[in-house]
């Protein structure tokens, strides 16, 4: 009996594991297309920070550290940006753009009439 609840507990644990740690996009770029993908800390978020006319910066960062004033010690060179932090996997991707947008709009609504004739 006690060795069926010790084998249940190691194989709950194995399945849930100690606290899960997100993957975050982790590269410094400008047109978005960021593939760099790194495992962060069970206590870290992912940063994304928008350096105004310029680069986009993505990594792992501690959720607490997610204050303005942290950010801009960490990014000393910046003198104007906005950032945001977010806390599931791969949250820091780049946004779709606006022609992206329409494309796949248009696309749907084509494939949706098409659909309607047949």
């Amino acid at each position: 009996m006690k060795a069926s609840v010790g084998v249940c507990v190691v194989f709950v644990l194995a399945l849930v594991g100690f606290g899960s740690a997100i993957k975050c996009f982790s590269c410094k770029d400008y047109s978005g297309t960021c593939s760099k993908i790194r495992d962060c800390y069970y206590d870290d978020a992912c940063l994304t920070v928008y350096e105004r006319g310029g680069d986009t910066y993505r990594q792992c960062m501690k959720y607490s550290d997610c204050d303005r004033n942290l950010v801009a010690e960490k990014f000393p060179k910046l003198s104007s940006f906005k950032f945001s932090c977010c806390t599931s996997d791969l949250c820091n991707t780049a946004p779709l753009s606006v022609s992206s947008r329409s494309v796949v709009g248009i696309l749907l609504s084509l494939a949706l009439f098409w659909w309607g004739v047949l």
